[in-house]
């Protein structure tokens, strides 16, 4: 077993910044459940433990407050991976199977609603998400916690988005993708998903949510084929404005996996 040394703590402690994240290609996750889980999908470069919690014979061992200058949470767990990001396809949408549900995220800012959509993506069976090149970074160390290592099974893409769209809804192919977006005018999801989906289930399907205070964006918006709501209960009553983008996604992709 190898001691941590000071060039690695302030090396795992820079890659807290995205610059430094972009520059290396490498990420970091906190947490044993996390780190075995993120295991599954991406190279670990090497794992830090505290000596506190039983150091594995393959690990580096770190004191407590070695872990702490570390650590980026206000509870550090003790255990700190720090893995290669993954390598993707040019072009992603044709990897995905016909039938399956893709995810297209415009402008989500919050790490903590970014890192819970992709958990739930993985728990609903959604194994790519395109984002908008504004976007939260998915290798975020906060994005990285919330998904519980639900990102070594779903697949993050960064595009831009309105031209990605375009190309997707534009392509020549006997059956067109069609392209849901919710929206605070649009139709009852319920209704749409009943009435719409049947036609659609043998092409892939692209679900877009939006901006955590301004929605999705006049750019996506014009290239939304179905326009959905989810309806609020009773109807007529007052209520909030919205939901909280991740809840609604949760929403969103139950009803259609129903």
């Amino acid at each position: 077993m190898e001691k941590i040394s000071k060039a690695q703590i302030k090396f795992v402690r820079s890659l807290q910044m995205k610059k430094f994240r972009d520059e290396t290609g490498l990420f970091v996750a906190e947490g044993s459940k996390c780190v075995e889980e993120l295991c599954k999908g991406f190279e670990l470069v090497y794992r830090v433990q505290s000596t506190e919690y039983g150091v594995q014979s393959d690990s580096l061992t770190a004191s407590v407050k070695e872990i702490e200058q570390m650590s980026g949470l206000r509870t550090p767990q003790g255990v700190i991976g720090v893995f290669k990001k993954r390598t993707l396809t040019d072009n992603p949408l044709e990897e995905a199977k016909e039938g399956e549900i893709v995810l297209a995220l415009d402008g989500i800012q919050d790490p903590g609603n970014l890192g819970t959509i992709i958990r739930t993506c993985d728990w609903f069976g959604v194994h790519d998400i395109f984002c908008s090149i504004e976007t939260a970074d998915c290798y975020n160390p906060k994005v990285v916690q919330a998904t519980m290592g639900a990102l070594a099974r779903v697949r993050v893409h960064y595009v831009n988005l309105p031209e990605w769209l375009e190309r997707v809804k534009n392509q020549e192919s006997g059956l067109k993708t069609p392209i849901y977006g919710t929206l605070l005018d649009g139709k009852n999801m319920y209704e749409v998903v009943k009435d719409k989906r049947p036609q659609c289930s043998k092409t892939k399907e692209i679900i877009v949510m939006g901006n955590e205070g301004n929605g999705i964006s006049p750019e996506v918006r014009k290239l939304i084929t179905h326009p959905i709501r989810i309806p609020s209960y009773p109807q007529d009553a007052e209520t909030s404005e919205s939901l909280n983008v991740s809840i609604a996604t949760a929403i969103v992709l139950a009803e259609f996996r129903r």
